[in-house]
Order: C-alpha cells, then structure tokens, then sequence
C-alpha cells in the first residue's frame, strides 16, 4: 500500500458528513482522530486553524487538503470526509469543497508530509477520480481509489 493507505484505515474515512463550514469539518476530523488514534481533538482543530490562516489549502475542483504538523504525533494520520453538501473554503477557484482529506503529521516529518501531498494532489487532480469518490458507496471503495496505482 502507498502512503495514503498507511495514514488512512478504513476508520478514517467519513461519508456524508453534516459539516456545513470549514470550522465544523476540523470539529469532525479532530473527534475522529480523538477517538481512533488518541490525538487531542482541540490540538488537530489548533493546527488546521492555524495552517489556514496561512492561506485555504483548497486546492480547486471541489477538493481541499487541510494539513499541518503536531509534536503530539509519533506517526502520520489522515482523515477523509466527503461532505453532503459543499462546504465554503476559500479555493482558488471560488468553488466550495466536498472532498477533503485532513493530513497531520509529526514536527520532524517534513519528506512525509511533501510526498503524502504531492500523492493527494496528484490523485485528485483526476476528474474520474474525484467523481468516482463523490459516488463511492462506503469507506472501503474510496480507500481502494485513492490508493490505487
């Protein structure tokens, strides 16, 4: 499996999320990553909000990948979440977000975090892709698609 699967279980993908803004997504993915890998959920919400301020990690199209870095992690973790409806972020192209996939990894693991990007980036930058994961019937077909080669 490549990187994206290793940071991204089964568990870590959610599908028709309620979030209706930005903040409401980083709640969520804080809670996720809370319950299944013990992340303090005020520490990842902190990071994500703190990176946005940066500027949107929007990257267009639909498709947003929130990332940063917590001393708190020993190893990378993602979360997927496909929204039921399109979320305001802030995207170069005007358009609101359905597809997101959360990125966090620890301070020191700055090639991790590149080459996990440079990966989402390349696989949604795929029309088929990202309609294939706006149609996906459960957390196992989206994990199989955004890890295949």
């Amino acid at each position: 499996m490549n990187l994206i699967g290793d940071i991204l279980p089964l568990t870590h993908i959610l599908l028709d999320s309620d979030a209706g803004s930005k903040k409401r997504l980083f709640e969520q993915a804080g809670l996720l990553l809370e319950t299944e890998a013990g992340v303090p959920r005020s520490e990842v919400f902190d990071c994500l909000f703190a990176r946005e301020k940066l500027g949107s990690t929007g990257l267009g199209q639909g498709v947003a990948v929130p990332h940063g870095r917590l001393a708190s992690l020993k190893k990378a973790a993602g979360v997927f979440i496909r929204t039921k409806e399109p979320v305001p972020f802030d995207a170069p192209d005007g358009k609101p977000v359905s597809l997101a996939v959360v990125l966090l990894v620890p301070e020191d693991a700055a090639a991790t975090h590149l080459e996990v990007l440079s990966q989402l980036a390349a696989r949604f930058s795929d029309k088929s892709v990202r309609e294939r994961l706006m149609q996906a019937q459960d957390a196992a077909e989206v994990q199989r698609i955004l890890t295949e080669q």
